[in-house]
């Protein structure tokens, strides 16, 4: 299911003009901060986009292609039409404006029948911005893999990809992910607080999809509140994607940690702390492998990662036997974003601001997260 707020935004998109290249040599380098040029000037962001309420799914296109992920879902062999989605309940707005979408959970089946879910992406294309997504229910459990995400136009990966929520089964950890064609890198010696995928025992720093079973460039969040049934637990929580020629950076906070900035409907990243991940310019250009992205919102089952992992999970049967009893999915199948919320996507100018005399709050993350419920 689907939940969205009315205020302040849950998510939110800024995209940015007149930005300069923040590395001038190839070497290798490592950026202390994020969220200033340069120069040293902070950036401002200003919003423009916004979807809520009962006009919220006019922007968005609802899929129906077969799944590229083969996944067992369906209308027209995969994703159900905006239609279909309405007339069966998978996709709805409430009286108070809160928006729902969900995988089929009423529905029993016979072994191998695809169960039908919902796919949408935003007509809108973006090529950086700030995103910030409230929820208060994310999908999870056995055999379910939910997604919010971004994904460039053309021939994947060639234009980029961004997994900004992305999980299978009842994992408690969510996992960034970012799939680009060959010759992108994950440094990781960037500032984050996750930790990177290993493969082989080594970093998975390649972020090419073509390789590795197009798993691209991973890193995996430190903290038990941003995927699975301690999210949901506990209120949910917010998520931020940062993109502009600086890089890529993903924040996560649960509820009780969201940002006052990001309540007040003034985000701003440079008093976050450092990001859960990132992907910076140092072995990656982010303008030549990332372009022209929507925003994308699924729920699959099974398939290339659900699929080819549930024999080493601890989960009942096989993956398809847990499909056919839709009481598998009465709890965990939704996506949820508060009613007092709504879905916000700003398109906006990001500027440098000159700093005058102000000295700058500096944040002592360890402490911070010191101070706060072990999750």
């Amino acid at each position: 299911m689907l939940h969205l707020r009315t205020f302040p935004p849950c998510l939110l998109i800024f995209l940015i003009s007149h930005l300069q290249t923040a590395l001038a040599s190839t070497d290798l380098q490592v950026r202390s901060n994020l969220n200033t040029g340069p120069n040293g000037s902070t950036f401002l962001w200003l919003p423009q986009d916004e979807y809520s309420g009962s006009s919220f799914f006019d922007r968005w296109d609802f899929f129906t292609d077969d799944d590229p992920t083969h996944g067992i879902v369906k209308l027209r062999i995969s994703y159900t039409t905006k239609e279909d989605a309405f007339a069966t309940g998978l996709a709805f707005v409430r009286g108070d404006g809160t928006v729902i979408m969900q995988g089929d959970n009423t529905t029993q089946l016979n072994q191998g029948v695809p169960r039908r879910s919902v796919r949408i992406s935003s007509k809108a294309q973006y090529n950086g911005g700030l995103f910030i997504l409230d929820l208060d229910k994310a999908p999870w459990g056995c055999g379910i893999w939910p997604a919010f995400w971004t994904l460039g136009a053309g021939n994947w990966p060639y234009t980029g990809e961004v997994d900004i929520i992305e999980g299978v089964h009842d994992n408690e950890h969510n996992q960034v992910a970012f799939h680009t064609a060959p010759g992108c890198l994950l440094n990781p010696n960037a500032t984050f607080t996750g930790t990177v995928v290993t493969r082989d025992g080594q970093n998975s720093t390649q972020c090419n999809g073509l390789i590795n079973d197009n798993s691209g460039c991973a890193i995996v969040e430190w903290s038990r509140a941003s995927y699975g049934p301690f999210f949901d637990s506990q209120g949910g929580g917010v998520f931020a994607m940062k993109w502009d020629d600086e890089g890529i950076a993903v924040w996560s906070f649960y509820r009780q940690a969201i940002p006052t900035d990001i309540n007040q409907g003034s985000p701003d990243p440079s008093k976050w702390g450092p990001p859960v991940a990132a992907l910076d310019p140092a072995g990656c250009d982010i303008n030549q492998y990332f372009a022209n992205h929507s925003i994308i919102f699924d729920i699959t089952f099974c398939g290339d990662w659900a699929g080819n992992s549930y024999a080493s999970t601890t989960c009942p049967g096989t993956c398809e036997q847990r499909l056919m009893d839709p009481n598998n999915f009465v709890v965990s199948l939704l996506f949820c974003m508060p009613l007092d919320y709504k879905l916000i996507l700003t398109e906006c100018d990001m500027d440098y601001q000159q700093p005058e005399s102000v000295q700058e709050a500096v944040i002592d993350w360890d402490g911070y997260r010191q101070g706060l419920p072990e999750v």
